[in-house]
């Protein structure tokens, strides 16, 4: 059986990005037509406030896309940006989406392509977390259907009979070193984090549910690895496990024989 799944494209995120931000400034610029004769009549530099206020959130948005683009170029970035980059992206993220719905573009290639930027930004930190710092999440639709071991919470519990992806993940933990847990869904995917504290987190799930869940743990960085759906989505689910190994091994510290 093919399992294997292609990467999205960062470019379809980013046009969208800069197709809103374009959006935005000519809205900006119309409410200041509008409203400049009515400010002038209240005070005469009321329009030039107005106008400054508003160049200067249209700069810190234009500063933001532009940081992501050198992110995805592979230059270096500020560290200070990395909450504006967000905070940025947050704010525009509905306006992608409209503009994706206007424009007949597929939500979840949308999502897709918002995760492999997002994680283009992350792998630019370079960052290096002790392995038993990260967290590792999947869904629990990566268990086989059929399976009779509960896993969830306790991913011990599986046999590691080879019918699913799950066993290797749990034989990886305990090579390596990191946590994984098997989730039902956000919620106890967020209660995870909290209780576990962790300082990085690389979660297995669909597009919708990494996009949420990245956003969700935000200022935590997160690493999303899109899962892999042959039977339909939330059914016997797989995930690429070289791929997940190499973005694992891009954010943990391990001595260099573990990496070699």
């Amino acid at each position: 059986m093919d399992i294997t799944v292609n990467r999205p494209k960062k470019r379809l995120f980013m046009a969208l990005l800069c197709l809103s931000f374009l959006l935005v400034a000519g809205v900006s610029f119309g409410l200041w037509r509008v409203a400049f004769l009515g400010l002038t009549e209240i005070h005469e530099y009321l329009p030039a406030v107005l106008g400054g206020l508003l160049a200067i959130a249209l700069l810190l948005l234009g500063i933001g896309i532009v940081s992501i683009t050198a992110a995805i170029k592979g230059w270096p970035v500020p560290s200070f940006l990395n909450r504006h980059i967000w905070n940025m992206v947050n704010a525009l993220f509905p306006m992608v989406v409209l503009l994706g719905k206007l424009f007949s573009k597929d939500k979840r290639k949308i999502e897709a392509s918002f995760v492999s930027v997002s994680n283009q930004i992350v792998r630019q930190r370079h960052l290096k977390i002790p392995p038993d710092r990260l967290l590792v999440v999947t869904p629990h639709c990566l268990q086989l259907d059929s399976c009779p071991h509960k896993i969830t919470r306790n991913p011990n519990n599986c046999k590691r009979c080879g019918g699913c992806d799950i066993g290797a993940l749990v034989t990886m933990a305990e090579e390596i070193g990191f946590h994984f847990f098997v989730v039902t869904g956000g919620t106890l995917a967020r209660q995870t984090v909290k209780k576990l504290r962790p300082k990085a987190v690389l979660a297995i799930a669909c597009e919708r549910d990494l996009t949420s869940g990245i956003q969700d743990v935000y200022p935590l960085p997160a690493v999303g690895v899109m899962n892999i759906r042959p039977n339909g989505p939330c059914f016997n689910t797989h995930v690429d496990l070289e791929h997940f190994r190499n973005e694992l091994l891009a954010i943990i510290d391990l001595p260099d024989k573990e990496e070699n």
